[in-house]
């Protein structure tokens, strides 16, 4: 029984974009592991933004300063 957790900034990813990370996860741990779909677990946690950090600075206070890790989608 493979237990995957993925954990993200909460910034407002989308009950669709949680659907398409279990699924696509699960697909991998499939495709690669052979493991069975049914039986493979997926727990996504979101964190806030005061919660994380990175380069010794809260993601809130970077945010803040616009500096993002996020994809630019331009």
């Amino acid at each position: 029984m493979p237990y995957v957790k993925i954990e993200v900034t909460r910034e407002g990813v989308t009950r669709e974009k949680k659907q398409q990370l279990i699924a696509g996860v699960t697909n991998l741990m499939s495709d690669i592991l052979g493991k069975d779909p049914n039986l493979t677990h997926i727990v996504l946690q979101e964190i806030e933004l005061d919660n994380w950090g990175f380069a010794g600075e809260q993601v809130s206070v970077l945010r803040e300063k616009g500096i993002t890790a996020q994809k630019n989608n331009s």
